[in-house]
């Protein structure tokens, strides 16, 4: 199925849809939603970008980038964080979180993020499965993580440019 990809405002209806609908799976999964502070400007060229996947016209799906500061970084690459990597049950299984991360990648390297890293939980295999398969690799969460020191957070981080 093909995906058509939009740059969305965090403040977008399909976006805001989206991130409700996975805070309230991370609600069930791990007993609430993520609690790191998101702002608007945050995902807002130069400094980062929000993503929707739509297929059919319905929004599907999304994935997000965000620059972190240097000094949370914890490393001299310029540093982009992941966020709000999400898909509808309906629409899993179909290819689309893999567009978005691709899209994802490629928007980050053009507003020159160097390196991107993400965090993610235990009860989320596929996802995991999904960045290993990207190439992501382990590292320790530096300053920049919310959950670093959670039992069973996997953080993840990826070189750009890729392939």
């Amino acid at each position: 199925m093909p995906v058509r990809i939009l740059r969305r405002n965090l403040n977008h209806p399909d976006a805001v849809m989206l991130c409700d609908a996975v805070q309230a799976e991370y609600a069930v999964m791990y007993g609430g939603g993520d609690s790191s502070p998101m702002r608007a400007d945050q995902f807002e060229p130069p400094l980062g970008c929000f993503l929707v996947g739509y297929l059919h016209g319905v929004a599907v799906g999304s994935a997000a980038w965000r620059r972190l500061r240097p000094q949370l970084a914890g490393s001299t690459l310029v540093t982009g964080e992941i966020k709000r990597v999400y898909v509808t049950p309906p629409a899993r299984r179909h290819g689309v979180a893999r567009e978005l991360m691709l899209e994802l990648e490629q928007n980050a390297h053009a507003a020159g993020i160097e390196r991107l890293v993400l965090e993610t939980g235990p009860m989320q295999p596929a996802a995991i499965a999904l960045y290993r398969d990207l190439g992501y690799t382990d590292t320790n969460g530096g300053g920049w993580s919310e959950y670093g020191d959670h039992l069973g957070v996997v953080i993840l981080e990826a070189l750009l440019p890729r392939g």
